[in-house]
């Protein structure tokens, strides 16, 4: 893809993503929660040019704050959105103004580093960015799921086939 692509893509992901997570939203562990990062990387990773050849080390020590800024975005993001569960064991999950002071920190901190590194004569791809926004979406999305789990009330076990079932009527019959 061509880098105005690219950058329509991940404006269009980061917005859609964002707006949906201010309204409430099921939270379904079951659902494939890490398929959307799964795509985004793989685009990421199709693309040339993710580590500038000519300043490589350079590269690969931005592409790495990179990614640690995805991560520590999508932790502080899941963190700070709020779960409730209902009566009937559905959780929901809604960003609230921290995950916002959240996402707010992380866009400044990765403007930093693009400035850096243009500053530096890095060549910066989209594909970084872009891979850090699935790092960030995995990592959001597999907090929440786990903070979902233990919202849930454990199902009680169900005899097994063939196991007698015991009903207590509150007295005993001789």
């Amino acid at each position: 893809m061509s880098g105005l692509v690219d950058a329509l893509l991940i404006v269009v992901v980061v917005v859609v993503v964002i707006a949906r997570q201010f309204r409430a939203s099921r939270i379904d562990a079951g659902r494939r929660w890490w398929l959307l990062p799964v795509v985004l990387a793989v685009v990421a990773l199709r693309e040339p040019g993710l580590v500038d050849a000519h300043h490589r080390t350079a590269s690969v020590v931005l592409l790495t704050a990179e990614l640690l800024t995805g991560l520590a975005i999508g932790a502080g993001w899941a963190w700070t959105s709020r779960i409730g569960a209902e009566p009937d064991g559905a959780v929901w999950s809604r960003s609230t103004r921290a995950s916002g002071a959240v996402w707010a920190v992380g866009i400044g901190v990765r403007v930093g580093l693009f400035a850096l590194g243009a500053a530096i004569g890095v060549h910066q791809n989209s594909s970084a960015l872009l891979l850090a926004l699935a790092a960030t979406l995995l990592v959001r999305s597999g907090i929440l799921v786990q903070r979902a789990h233990s919202l849930r009330p454990a199902a009680a076990p169900a005899p097994a086939y063939g196991e007698p079932m015991l009903h207590s009527t509150g007295k005993e019959r001789a």
